[in-house]
């Protein structure tokens, strides 16, 4: 009401479930946990407009508004056009990136009425504006994604992450951090595993049964006149009887 504006219904259904988000995570180095990842989404009382006063106390001190140059006023070609710190857009601030920049959700029409149509986009340091995404919920897709590691939203510029939060990136988000390379070789990042030689069968060697010696045709015709001799005996011990 403040502002005269309106949620985007994506943001305003988040802020329904929870009141901001905040979540940090660490590596350990020397047995010594060091904080990396943060993603944070600003709560609705740290929801602030950016551009909109002085940052000083003075009455002449400058604005944002005072940066504004017409020069790059239009977008070129299929980049969207740039927000506005002067009363052109409104300029909300939803994530501080731990001094790195901003991440800010956009009005860019803001004369004579507030547009409901918002973006997000990314301040640098430098003051130079970088979009990110149409829509809240791809962007926080983009958050989660990314791990939150340190200026993850630099790789959405033209100068790319710094050469230590690169090495972060290669350690936990290699495919992120090499999408060039991902795309000129197809194969650089697919799992070559070969089935038929982890599943190779080890090749047994047959356990040949032993065979019984076989007795010669001698001895197995002995053996049976032997046997129908004791049969006869007895069968004449039985007759006498």
């Amino acid at each position: 009401q403040k502002n005269s504006c309106v949620l985007p219904e994506d943001l305003k259904n988040f802020y329904l479930m929870t009141d901001g988000f905040q979540m940090t995570w660490s590596v350990k180095t020397d047995d010594t946990p060091m904080p990396l990842g943060s993603m944070v989404i600003n709560s609705v009382s740290k929801l602030c407009r950016l551009g909109g006063s002085s940052m000083y106390t003075l009455p002449s001190a400058p604005t944002l508004a005072d940066l504004e140059d017409d020069t790059d006023e239009e977008g070129n070609g299929d980049k969207p056009e740039k927000p506005h710190f002067d009363s052109r857009s409104l300029i909300f601030e939803l994530d501080p990136c731990n001094g790195n920049g901003k991440v800010c959700l956009v009005y860019k029409h803001a004369e004579p009425v507030v547009s409901p149509d918002t973006e997000i986009w990314f301040l640098d340091r430098a003051l130079y504006w970088h979009f990110l995404t149409k829509t809240f919920t791809a962007y926080y897709r983009l958050l989660i994604t990314h791990l939150g590691l340190p200026q993850w939203q630099y790789a959405f510029t033209s100068y790319g992450v710094s050469p230590q939060a690169k090495q972060w990136f290669n350690m936990y988000k290699p495919i992120t951090i090499n999408t060039a390379l991902l795309s000129e070789e197809a194969d650089s990042f697919v799992n070559k595993l070969d089935p038929n030689k982890v599943f190779k069968s080890k090749n047994k060697t047959p356990v040949l049964k032993k065979k019984q010696p076989s007795q010669p045709p001698g001895s197995q015709k002995s053996h049976t006149s032997m046997t129908s001799a004791k049969t006869s005996s007895l069968a004449g011990n039985s007759s006498r009887k």
